[in-house]
């Protein structure tokens, strides 16, 4: 029995978490790699991703396996996507993936199966010595993914490696060229979570079809025809027809044509009555957002700054937080209900930024 720490790395295939098996063995940890197959669909690149993954962990003589988790991630997250974008809101299955795939299932079996660590490729941080159970910032700003990972508890972190928090992409590319990885250049995926670049709106059609309603200003006029509520988020500003023969009310008074309108943006999807809400301008602009309740890391320090952010890199506002109400610093364009506001707070180590929690935003 090896004396050296015990680690479950998630290995996808890509350069990220090949790269963390590389610094892990440097480290001396006993890493095992893991491979979880969640998804298999024509065009999907299962077989090719395990086959990359696996040459990384036979160049490394390390152990590796698969673990099929397909059921229940149809079950726990596809469902999830269906479900919640039915419902009227605009999900976000790579924070549901983390919850319950890869810091869920995965972590669980690790933990049951004697190691001491889940590790992945993620572009976060914990520093064990300064902060165990914390949740920090990358130092790739642009990479960043604590957003996906708000979902986590203090103690799964305490058992958490992210090998390459501390390294942008371009360095993180950089080494793996420097050390042969066949995978140094390989396209990021992007996309849903396991499933990959697909078409969300075929997604979505060929599960849920399409549901025709009225597009609405915030006055309630009825100004057009969409297709179906779940092919549209706030902030959209296309995919629904505004009728050609439409002529805006100016509060001057003056009468404006649809030729000449900036473009209309989606504010809200009222379910009940089967409507898309439209406008620009001021409408378009919201000053707080309520969240259904708040999973917290670390209790924020309400007497110190805090940040808040709505949307995978979108910017960091300041704001306030009274119960489960968010007020901004400044109105913010894009609220959607359905995504997550992420708290943020100064004070990490190394300048990095502390993710204390988040909540599904619910209005």
């Amino acid at each position: 029995m090896s004396s050296r720490p015990r680690v479950a790395l998630g290995m996808s295939g890509g350069v990220d978490s090949s790269l963390s098996a590389h610094l892990l063995v440097d480290q001396g940890y006993d890493v095992t790699g893991v491979y979880l197959e969640c998804w298999r669909a024509p065009g999907c690149r299962t077989d090719a991703d395990r086959q990359d993954a696996l040459k990384v962990a036979l160049s490394l003589d390390i152990p590796f396996q698969v673990l099929d988790f397909k059921d229940a991630y149809r079950q726990r997250v596809v469902e999830y996507f269906f479900n919640e974008y039915q419902a009227g809101f605009t999900p976000n299955p790579d924070v549901m993936c983390n919850k319950e795939i890869k810091f869920g299932l995965f972590y669980d079996w690790a933990m049951a199966h004697g190691f001491d660590y889940v590790a992945t490729g993620h572009y976060a941080q914990v520093d064990h010595q300064a902060a165990p159970g914390e949740l920090l910032t990358s130092t790739d700003t642009h990479k960043d993914q604590t957003y996906f990972l708000h979902v986590l508890s203090g103690e799964q972190l305490k058992h958490t490696l992210f090998p390459i928090g501390h390294l942008t992409k371009p360095e993180v590319r950089a080494e793996a060229e420097q050390r042969g990885l066949g995978v140094a250049a390989k396209k990021d995926s992007v996309g849903i979570c396991f499933i990959g670049d697909i078409n969300v709106h075929e997604f979505l059609k060929d599960r849920l079809g399409e549901n025709p309603g009225d597009v609405v200003d915030v006055q309630g006029n009825v100004i057009g025809q969409h297709k179906g509520l779940w092919f549209y988020t706030v902030g959209q500003r296309h995919g629904f027809t505004v009728n050609s023969k439409l002529v805006v009310t100016q509060p001057d008074g003056t009468e404006v044509n649809k030729h000449l309108l900036p473009p209309f943006y989606v504010i809200r999807k009222e379910p009940a009555s089967n409507q898309l809400v439209v406008g620009f301008g001021p409408e378009t602009y919201r000053d707080h957002l309520e969240v259904r309740a708040w999973h917290w890391i670390s209790q924020p320090d309400l007497q110190q700054p805090v940040l808040v952010r709505i949307r995978h890199t979108g910017q960091l506002i300041p704001a306030t937080l009274t119960g489960t109400k968010v007020q901004f610093s400044q109105p913010l364009q894009g609220v959607a209900e359905g995504q997550s506001a992420v708290i943020y707070q100064a004070g990490g180590p190394r300048e990095t930024l502390i993710c204390r929690g988040g909540g599904v935003i619910v209005g």
